[in-house]
């Protein structure tokens, strides 16, 4: 781990201006993704920004929807009754991410920031185009179960690792953002990540010094009827391999509006669309379901040894609709 200096910012402007302005300077609120990444060398930062005096705070109901301030902690958010209530499949992302002691750290801004676990950018011993761009992908050809299935290219299928952001994409979340002249702007989520192209070092659309001021979920009848169901190798503090963010408003049987997303099998967030053409309209049946799935996995490329993702990501969709519809 390289030798930093640390600045605590008392204003947004202050902050900002920092990270763009600095060699190497990093923003950090919890840590406990970027610390990691700096006691591995994987990311080497002459400055770090303690952005948590600024005012990102808060978790409201608007005219619009839900609120969020980038600086509220996982635990908070996930527990928070009206997010329990309105918005349970943003609450169930977070709650099933990470350990307690990692969700009463880490921010919400800070963890749509996470980057990949994949084995090969984490240990510096191996090439990585996401490190080092051009160097290479040993993934594409070497241990690859974990690895997306969905949005690579020959640059880089590793596998975008998070939660929330999945729920977050199916419920048509926006982020705001704030450069350092303090012009704010707001991206759909689905378009906050970035696919790796040719350009994998590159994973957001945030620009030098741009900060994340808070997240907005839209109201709507398929939030409050909505669910977050994660796969993986161990009950507690593991990855997804394959996740499922659905929202489902049925009326008398049959589907009047439908979002889906997946974790675990994208190189981002992955909104299907596909499916929810097909679930639009028709009824809510195991046989609906099925369609949907089948058409969500139809771009897959699974690589040697992540194939079995294909048909868990189906099934997984498949019980999170069953389970949606059922308490409808």
């Amino acid at each position: 781990m390289n030798n930093f200096t640390y600045l605590q910012a008392t204003q947004a402007k202050e902050a900002t201006a920092a990270v763009r302005d600095g060699q190497g300077a990093a923003f950090i609120a919890g840590g406990t993704t970027l610390i990691d990444l700096m006691k591995l060398n994987v990311e080497t930062h002459s400055q770090l920004v303690d952005i948590n005096t600024l005012a990102f705070k808060g978790i409201e109901q608007t005219a619009d929807g839900l609120r969020i301030g980038a600086l509220e902690r996982m635990s908070d958010v996930g527990e928070n009754a009206l997010v329990l209530e309105q918005y349970p499949a943003v609450s169930q992302a977070l709650l099933l991410a990470a350990s307690p002691q990692l969700r009463n750290m880490a921010s919400i801004g800070g963890n749509l920031m996470q980057r990949t676990r994949c084995g090969y950018f984490r240990d510096t011993a191996f090439p990585c185009n996401k490190r080092q761009p051009g160097s290479g992908c040993p993934a594409l050809d070497g241990e690859n179960r974990g690895h997306a299935i969905l949005g690579g290219s020959q640059a880089c299928i590793a596998t975008y690792p998070g939660d929330l952001a999945v729920a977050l994409v199916a419920l048509d979340a926006v982020v705001l953002l704030e450069n350092a002249k303090g012009k704010q702007r707001r991206v759909p989520l689905v378009d906050f990540h970035l696919l790796p192209s040719t350009t994998p070092q590159r994973e957001t659309v945030l620009e030098p010094g741009e900060l994340i001021v808070a997240v907005t979920v839209p109201a709507a009848a398929h939030a409050r009827k909505s669910t977050y169901l994660k796969v993986r190798d161990r009950a507690s503090y593991a990855y997804a391999l394959v996740s499922a963010a659905v929202g489902l408003d049925v009326q008398a049987g049959q589907i009047r509006s439908a979002r889906v997303a997946f974790g675990g099998v994208g190189t981002k967030p992955w909104r299907s669309t596909a499916a929810e053409k097909l679930l639009m309209g028709a009824p809510a049946t195991e046989a609906t379901f099925r369609t949907a799935a089948a058409a969500a996995m139809r771009e897959a490329q699974p690589r040697e040894h992540n194939r079995f993702k294909v048909e868990l990501a189906q099934n997984t969709l498949v019980r999170a609709l069953t389970d949606v519809a059922a308490k409808a």
